[in-house]
């Protein structure tokens, strides 16, 4: 029989999460329904490798729960001779681009933003965490405090994620993220991040949820498309979120 190491790992970030960040989920719910109800919109930033897809448009879900993602394409060629000049930093020109983004965006004051980092060091969700405070908007760090505790910020200011955050929730993954011994392999296996960061964000949503429902003013919740009548569902869902704006 296999020996099934992750899943004790997984049980430990699980366990971690029940008996250490119940305070947290729940102030982290508390902005999210403060915002929901007096007309703010709930944003979603990337949680790392791709997570943050799991809270968007699913069925159980918050239908206020929103994409948060920018970009910015140039096209500016040069001569040749012309390539070399100075000019910023990649890090100058990821920061600014962050900023623009916040400018150019639907955020407003009393808005809610959900950022994630498991090492909390990187410079984008530092930056973004800063710029949306600045706007008014009120952030909601996922993070490894273990693992943020052994790093140094890759951000100019040295803040990491869990400076820039209003409220912080410990996601639990290890320093390194990865979290199982396999004998005869080097280096330790198989990152637990992905499953906690899933697990807390659906943790957040649920309460969010409860706290609504507790005051007669549930939340609009997507059904799947799939089951009989689903569809149907589905659209009217869209239209009363459109409407209600939660």
């Amino acid at each position: 029989m296999p020996a099934f190491r992750y899943l004790e790992a997984v049980r430990r970030v699980l366990d971690h999460l029940e008996s250490t960040q119940g305070e947290a989920i729940d102030r982290a719910a508390d902005l999210v329904v403060h915002a929901l109800a007096n007309g703010g919109a709930v944003f979603c930033h990337e949680i790392g490798h791709g997570n943050q897809g799991d809270f968007l448009n699913r069925a159980g879900g918050l239908a206020a729960v929103q994409s948060f993602s920018f970009g910015l394409n140039l096209h500016d060629p040069v001569a040749d001779r012309l390539s070399n000049r100075p000019r910023a930093e990649a890090f100058e020109r990821d920061l600014e681009t962050v900023r623009l983004a916040v400018r150019a965006s639907n955020l407003r004051p009393g808005d809610v933003m959900l950022l994630g980092s498991v090492s909390g060091r990187n410079r984008i969700p530092v930056e973004l965490g800063l710029a949306c405070r600045e706007a008014g908007v009120k952030v909601i760090g996922l993070t490894s405090l273990t693992y943020t505790e052994r790093v140094e910020s890759l951000h100019p200011s040295g803040k990491k994620l869990k400076d820039v955050a209003d409220v912080v929730i410990d996601n639990g993954a290890p320093y390194g993220d990865a979290a199982v011994e396999i004998p005869g392999i080097e280096v330790t296996a198989l990152p637990v991040s992905g499953v906690s960061m899933t697990v807390a964000g659906w943790l957040l949503w649920e309460t969010v949820m409860e706290k609504m429902a507790a005051q007669g003013d549930p939340p609009t919740v997507f059904m799947s498309a799939n089951r009989p009548g689903g569809m149907d569902f589905l659209l009217a869902s869209q239209k009363r979120f459109a409407e209600r704006g939660y």
